[in-house]
């Protein structure tokens, strides 16, 4: 038997509106190389100046994960040669970083909690897009220069679960601090994956293989099973010291395998020696004390929801998730829909009815529109069973609520006297279920229920008619 030993590097892209070290702005798509400068190009005699905006969002996600927030910080320069590397080097945080020795808490599946450490958070200037059609490659310097925030854990995740627990969680994160919008297929949120393997009950760390830069979660746990096997494998065919070694690999989505891409280099090949053009980035007490003030984090947002509106630790947590969804959920609390009510028809009824990649932003019916059908339910204008024919007609139709209740001739039948009249009626044309229920075969109350409700075609309010036909029928 086999233990699993993981560890990843996500490259999280600041939303700041310029780059890292230049007035250049980071804006995504647009016309090649035409965001870029001297100082993003490397010319001779362009100088950097950092921008104090990253070191700002740095300092809020160290708070966020419990870390040290170092006052002071250092850069270093990582030389290699790629052609989407202008100066031929990059620059990062290597020996001080700004965020060191955080933690990230995750829930398992069986209801405990792990703690999963976080060794640093650097910051560092990205590189650029290289760009291949068929035999030609190009390179786009846009991205060049753009501020990143290298979150690197511990190799403390032991399996494909935990690893996918993990990046959701650190994805929420930085999307409720605001400090990224974290796209995942424009770039924002990369992930390389160190994987190795090891025989149960051993403590050493074997050959660790790094998966780079993988851009959805469905691919990172293909990607972490499939190298899995393949080091199993070896190590059962006698061959993992020829066939495992320290390196590069990319996951092919078509085939289903990891594909060997370069040698992975040790910190002494990249020949890492302190920036000689810019100082040490400062975290000053005002500084410190004004940006460790953060949002609501995903877990304190949850249990305020569960104390606040008496849901579910699973219902919190899916409206949690996504920062998107717990204003969508906020916003129909502050429309006033009851909470009960709107949990179910926003995780269950709106979110069943939306195919995969519908945010709230995208999504026809807004949390102002969901609160409407849910106050028609809350107040008893119609029952749930016709709310979900106005929600289905609401999601192809562009209307006001109250309208498609009228068009579609759905609202709830309240007034006692029009139902008495139709209990009445079916009471007289069915004297013999009268007298069965009467002698005791009270699940008739069922059928007289039922006949009401079709008579009035689904428009009868049924707690009312229950009521109704219960006492008339004693």
């Amino acid at each position: 038997m086999f233990e699993v030993v993981i560890g990843l590097e996500v490259h999280t892209q600041l939303n700041t509106n310029t780059k890292l070290f230049c007035s250049c702005p980071t804006s995504f798509n647009h016309t090649q190389n035409t965001n870029t400068c001297p100082t993003c190009l490397a010319l001779p005699g362009a100088l950097p100046v950092l921008n104090k905006e990253v070191l700002h969002k740095s300092i809020m996600f160290g708070t966020a994960v419990d870390a040290t927030i170092n006052r002071d910080s250092y850069f270093d320069r990582k030389s290699y040669f790629y052609p989407d590397s202008p100066s031929s080097y990059q620059i990062t945080q290597l020996y001080t970083p700004v965020v060191e020795h955080g933690s990230l808490e995750i829930d398992l599946e069986d209801g405990s909690k792990k703690t999963i450490r976080i060794n640093r958070a650097h910051i560092e200037a990205d590189a650029g897009k290289n760009i291949h059609e068929g035999d030609i490659s190009k390179v786009d310097l846009n991205r060049a220069g753009t501020p990143l925030l290298e979150i690197v854990s511990e190799p403390d995740m032991r399996s494909s679960d935990e690893v996918i627990l993990y990046l959701k969680k650190l994805h929420s994160i930085v999307r409720y601090l605001d400090i990224s919008d974290a796209n995942m297929q424009e770039g924002s949120f990369r992930v390389d994956v160190n994987v190795s393997i090891r025989p149960k009950g051993d403590e050493k760390l074997y050959t660790r293989v790094e998966i780079k830069n993988i851009n959805s979660f469905k691919f990172i746990e293909k990607a972490i099973e499939v190298e899995v096997a393949r080091q199993i494998d070896a190590w059962e065919d006698g061959t993992y010291e020829e066939e495992i070694a320290q390196e590069t690999r990319l996951f092919d989505q078509v085939k289903q395998e990891t594909r060997s891409m370069r040698g992975k280099e040790e910190a002494a090949d990249y020949r890492y020696f302190p920036e000689p053009d810019l100082l040490k980035a400062v975290v000053s007490d005002e500084m410190f004390e004004k940006y460790s003030k953060i949002p609501e984090l995903p877990d304190e947002k949850r249990a305020r929801f569960v104390s606040e509106y008496n849901m579910s630790e699973y219902n919190a947590g899916v409206l949690t998730a996504s920062l998107e969804w717990a204003k969508y959920f906020e916003t129909m609390m502050a429309e006033g829909a009851s909470a009960k009510n709107a949990i179910t028809w926003l995780t269950v009824e709106l979110q069943g009815r939306l195919s995969g990649g519908i945010t709230p932003e995208t999504s026809p019916i807004s949390a102002q529109t969901l609160a409407t059908i849910v106050k028609a339910i809350d107040d008893k204008t119609i029952s749930g069973k016709a709310a979900k024919d106005v929600l289905d007609y609401r999601m192809e139709n562009e209307m006001e609520i109250d309208a498609i209740i009228e068009k579609l001739g759905l609202k709830q039948v309240s007034d006692t006297g029009a139902i008495e009249t139709m209990v009445d009626e079916i009471m007289a044309a069915n004297m013999d279920k009268v007298e069965q229920y009467r002698g005791g075969k009270e699940k008739l109350l069922g059928f007289f229920v039922g006949q009401v409700m079709k008579a009035s075609k689904g428009s009868a309010n049924p707690q009312v008619v229950n009521e109704i036909v219960t006492k008339k029928l004693a």
